[in-house]
């Protein structure tokens, strides 16, 4: 049975820094931030998913000693990617498609955003 993923245009730059995150710069100009636990628990494979729906954390313990790291990432064609956790983990597929649509953008600068400040330094109590 062959594999239906929406189509999504792939990013113009991917950046994986191993031990904060994802980083995804698309065509538009938006930048997409992904952290890497946020990642691993949400990983799409069937087996984690399987475990989300058991009610199970999927991915690093939270008591876990050791650094929890992306050891490395591969592109998947032209439509995602594949991402080998340091826990032994590396099935999930990512596609582009998928972290496109898990960004949560910006909010749009409201006019109040663009005035200065005319009220001064403020004050903090102590």
């Amino acid at each position: 049975m062959p594999l239906d993923l929406p189509d999504s245009e792939a990013p113009t730059d991917v950046e994986l820094d191993r031990t904060a995150g994802l980083t995804l710069h698309w065509a538009d100009g938006t930048t997409s931030h992904f952290g890497l636990e946020e990642l691993r628990r949400n990983c799409p494979c069937a087996e984690c998913r399987g475990l989300r729906e058991q009610g199970l954390v999927v991915g690093p313990k939270p008591r876990s000693l050791l650094p929890f790291t992306a050891i490395d990432a591969e592109l998947v064609g032209g439509w995602g990617l594949t991402i080998n956790w340091s826990d032994g983990h590396g099935t999930g597929i990512f596609a582009w498609s998928i972290l496109r649509a898990w960004q949560t953008p910006a909010p749009a600068p409201t006019p109040e955003d663009e005035l200065p400040d005319e009220s001064g330094p403020k004050s903090q109590a102590r």
